[in-house]
């Protein structure tokens, strides 16, 4: 490598984000691989770092929904060589201890708990996608195949968010096949949309789309669900009673409805992060009618590839919930104004 020194976009503070000169990341184990992102999409919990709506102090390196170019393959890589492009996974796992062999990548046994990129010390200091270039520890597990002729950025947002998505309704499907679902919209703003895409596609008779923003609300009907329009930011404490919900709120209210509204025996997913350690839900409700509730990272890694064989086969296009697409340069300056789904890219 000739380079001595690569850019990142760092966040600073909250609203400040900047670009600086960093030293290139190296190979550190015959086993890893450097690659260059092309194309990152700015994940939900993003805009909440960047508004200054979590714990997260900088200054880190940003961006962890990414797919990139293979630079440098390390002598021990099978099956990966400079050039190939790559979805990669935003969790750090190794694919191989006994959490990653279940297809648990977010409680990997070879990292600290929480690992990924884009989140600064509090994730293990990986580095983030809005760079020139990412360290990959192990590329046999946390690299998956871009499709030839694919566009980077309707990929981009397959490593995280989207299969967030996917889990919040595909396990429910397949055990309730053909229910009605309710998605509560709000902070997970890209996640409440991908999910309404994929549960469809799956095959709900109907979904639900609960939300206050007249945009996402349009999105959600060109997607194929039926908008519920709620007063902005009051979220009603029920609204109906179904077999499957999900909580992408991020709102504590939002989140009491989505239990309150998931049907008797049924399942509620959260994609939410609360912070507080104190937020209330309707235990008592949910124990009389046995809700299954579950909340906590995706294990991304083990989705990715039924995503991507959606994706191939036309039944999700992620690229609809793209709000905007905008060059690298540009990333700094974009990122300060918030959107549903921001995809930062190559020229």
């Amino acid at each position: 490598m000739m380079r001595v020194s690569m850019r990142q976009l760092t966040f600073v503070e909250p609203g400040e984000l900047e670009w600086q000169e960093v030293e290139d990341p190296v190979l550190e184990a015959p086993g890893e691989a450097l690659v260059r992102p092309l194309a990152v999409a700015a994940c939900d919990l993003d805009q909440a770092i960047v508004a200054g709506e979590t714990p997260f102090a900088g200054p880190f390196a940003l961006g962890h929904e990414c797919v990139a170019e293979v630079v440098q393959a390390g002598e021990a890589v099978e099956g990966w060589s400079a050039g190939d492009r790559a979805i990669v996974s935003f969790q750090i796992a190794c694919g191989a201890c006994e959490s990653c062999r279940r297809g648990r990548s977010g409680n990997c046994r070879r990292v600290a708990r929480g690992s990924m990129y884009g989140v600064g010390p509090v994730a293990g200091n990986w580095g983030g996608a809005l760079a020139d270039l990412l360290r990959v520890p192990f590329p046999a597990s946390m690299l998956v195949p871009a499709p030839a002729g694919s566009s980077p950025a309707a990929l981009a947002s397959v490593s995280d968010n989207v299969s967030d998505a996917y889990r919040t309704v595909a396990g429910p499907l397949a055990s309730e096949p053909g229910a009605d679902i309710l998605i509560v919209g709000g902070g997970a703003a890209s996640i409440s949309l991908y999910a309404v895409d994929i549960a469809r596609a799956l095959g709900a008779s109907q979904v639900h789309f609960l939300d206050h923003d007249p945009d996402r609300l349009e999105l959600a009907a060109a997607l194929g669900a039926e908008p519920v329009e709620m007063q902005a930011t009051s979220f009603p404490s029920r609204a109906g009673s179904f077999a499957i919900t999900v909580d992408a709120s991020g709102d504590p209210d939002g989140l009491g409805c989505a239990l309150r509204s998931t049907a008797p025996d049924g399942t509620c997913t959260s994609v939410g992060i609360y912070y507080s350690p104190e937020t209330p839900v309707p235990l008592l409700e949910m124990y009389a009618k046995g809700v299954s509730f579950y909340t906590g990272r995706p294990h991304a890694r083990g989705l990715i590839p039924a995503v991507m064989e959606l994706i191939a086969a036309g039944r999700i296009q992620p690229e609809r919930v793209t709000t905007a697409v905008v060059p690298w340069e540009a990333a700094a300056e974009e990122l300060l104004n918030p959107r549903t789904k921001l995809v930062i890219a190559r020229d």
